[in-house]
């Protein structure tokens, strides 16, 4: 079951489904496949955002990252059953990949984050196999011999699950570009995760992650960076979810 928000489809999953799903799929070894984690930016992107909406319409799974857009499907009278945040299903799923064996490739983040993050989950999780971590260089979308480069790392090492910290909808295009290349089972694209994980950037208390202010405090944390994100869309994606209520927004 779906629950469309803006025009969005979202999987109506708790957390602990989302992960038995994706577990479950790469234990399977089928063809390769996504997992996206919308917010509020991802819905405001894909109201004109082609193609965004391309990469969400082949996608495996939609689970909703942001507390927003619970609230939101509350609002709209088609409640979501709560938040699959990003982070906590990055390590979630690195708990349950060390439990059944799986292997698990981190791509992106800052510089450091990503051994920084490996080396944190693998002290909390023995025996978690972290076959790789890649830092790519900027601007590496425009590089077709440094995508040739990272593709050829992620076959060699065969993970199960690949983690890509870009940012989005950069991670996003990244993945769509390249998940059938690459060949592993679940790719998804996590943020700023490896940064958080490894202790690079601050997480928010857990009272603010709950409460839905998890945003407020990345603001706070870097402004210079996150302040149209927040100040600016937070308020347009409140006006498109009224519209909808309103019915005056296109509902799929």
């Amino acid at each position: 079951m779906k629950v469309d928000i803006c025009g969005v489809e979202i999987d109506r999953c708790t957390f602990d489904k989302a992960v038995e799903t994706i577990i479950s799929y790469a234990l399977s070894a089928n063809e390769p496949r996504y997992v996206v984690t919308p917010n509020a930016q991802h819905i405001l992107l894909l109201q004109e955002n082609t193609r965004f909406c391309e990469v969400y319409e082949k996608a495996f799974l939609v689970v909703a990252d942001g507390v927003p857009l619970v609230w939101a499907s509350k609002f709209l009278g088609r409640s979501l059953p709560g938040r699959v945040n990003g982070t906590d299903l990055f390590e979630r799923l690195c708990q349950e990949a060390a439990k059944h064996e799986l292997k698990v490739f981190l791509l992106g983040g800052r510089p450091g984050s990503a051994k920084g993050s490996a080396q944190v989950l693998q002290q909390k999780h023995p025996g978690l196999k972290i076959v790789d971590t890649y830092c790519p260089p900027y601007s590496f979308e425009t590089d077709s011999a440094e995508i040739a480069l990272i593709n050829e790392k992620i076959r060699a090492a065969t993970p199960h699950l690949l983690f890509v910290a870009l940012g989005a909808p950069k991670q996003e295009y990244w993945i769509y570009d390249n998940y059938q290349e690459i060949e592993v089972p679940i790719s998804i694209g996590i943020g700023a995760s490896f940064e958080f994980v490894s202790g690079m950037i601050p997480r928010a208390p857990l009272w603010m992650q709950k409460s839905g202010l998890e945003w407020f405090f990345r603001l706070v944390s870097e402004p210079k960076r996150l302040w149209q994100r927040y100040i600016l869309g937070n308020p347009h994606f409140m006006w498109l979810v009224f519209k909808q209520r309103l019915g005056v927004l296109r509902s799929n």
